[in-house]
């Protein structure tokens, strides 16, 4: 069995947290499910603008801990729009062997807390 590549990592939690969005009314104005490149989701709900930064974590790592840096570049560019900016992290693990890859087509585990919002504080 071959793992799942980044970008198949990076489409499954692209995936997760668009029917997230979806069931909780957001409107999809973009998307963009090309690795490392943000923000993956352009939305609107109650007529304003969200940009959200979605990321693949494996196990050992902690979905709920975003890249100061990154978030930081999207959230200054998410001002110039007015846009509220958001954190979804999914954690990704295999449910017989955390410490194992995740494979296509075989059992795994999703921790997803929902958008987390990007604040100007460091």
């Amino acid at each position: 069995m071959t793992p799942l590549s980044p970008q198949e990592l990076h489409n499954l939690a692209m995936n997760i947290v668009g029917k997230s969005l979806e069931e909780d009314g957001y409107e999809f104005m973009a998307v963009n499910s090309q690795l490392k490149k943000h923000p993956q989701f352009v939305c609107l709900k109650d007529k304003v603008l969200h940009f959200i930064l979605v990321r693949a974590v494996v196990y050992p790592d902690n979905p709920h801990e975003m890249d100061a840096e990154t978030a930081a570049k999207m959230k200054a560019h998410a001002d110039k729009f007015e846009a509220h900016t958001y954190y979804a992290g999914v954690g990704l693990h295999n449910i017989e062997d955390p410490s194992l890859p995740l494979y296509l087509n075989a059992p795994y585990t999703v921790t997803y807390a929902g958008l987390i919002p990007v604040s100007d504080e460091k």
